[in-house]
């Protein structure tokens, strides 16, 4: 590899930690607020924290599709590999 390729390398590692970092952060304010949220539905005597909890959940759900399966998963990888083997074998862009 050469010194660009490596930066390049490094810098797309750097990319993909960062946005699972922000999963794993995005999932621990999801379980601290819904822990709140469900121990003050508790004490008032309703179940309503089901509510935010699985909205919220749905969001966490999505942004994990897309950290874990679309930016960063095999999906990606393949289509970044096929388009690497298009362009070595036909270097036009068009």
């Amino acid at each position: 590899m050469t010194a660009l390729a490596d930066t390049e390398l490094e810098r797309l590692a750097r990319r993909r930690a960062g946005m699972k970092m922000g999963w794993y952060i995005h999932a621990g304010v999801y379980i601290a607020v819904n822990l709140m949220l469900a121990a003050l539905s508790y004490l008032s005597g309703r179940h309503w924290a089901v509510f935010p909890a699985f909205g919220w959940g749905l969001g966490l759900a999505i942004h994990g599709v897309v950290v874990y399966l679309v930016a960063g998963g095999s999906a990606y990888e393949g289509m970044v590999e096929r388009e690497r083997r298009r362009l070595q074998a036909n270097p036009e862009p068009w």
